[in-house]
């Protein structure tokens, strides 16, 4: 089991990269987001704006609860919202698992810190 200070240095880095998603998807609102969902057909600007700027809400809402309330729930949620987000890049861009800079398979070793911090706080 790792020790509380290996665990909060875990969850520090997570809180990082589901803020910094947040912010990176609305800093490029009008470009490489809103390119990725017109490519996956979703021609409306106002309804992929909405998907984009929800999915951003979702993701700072989840940063800023693992940093004030974290705890196995928040966790669980965590870990499901970016299977269900990894699943739908998936069908949407599946070129995207071949990517050098990965931004999908980086979600294979954050699914297992999710994890890991799940079942330490149970």
């Amino acid at each position: 089991m790792l020790a509380a200070r290996e665990l909060s240095l875990l969850r520090a880095g997570l809180i990082f990269v589901w803020l910094g998603t947040a912010f990176a998807s609305v800093w490029e609102l009008h470009g490489q987001s809103l390119q990725l969902l017109t490519s996956a057909g979703i021609h409306d600007r106002s309804i992929a704006l909405m998907l984009i700027l929800g999915g951003a809400g979702l993701d700072a809402a989840l940063g800023c609860a693992m940093w004030i309330k974290p705890g196995r729930t928040v966790y669980l949620a965590a870990l499901g919202t970016m299977v269900a987000m990894t699943l739908a890049a998936t069908a949407v861009a599946p070129a995207l698992w071949l990517h050098p800079l990965g931004p999908l398979t980086k979600n294979v070793p954050i699914a297992v810190a999710l994890w890991i911090l799940a079942r330490a706080r149970s």
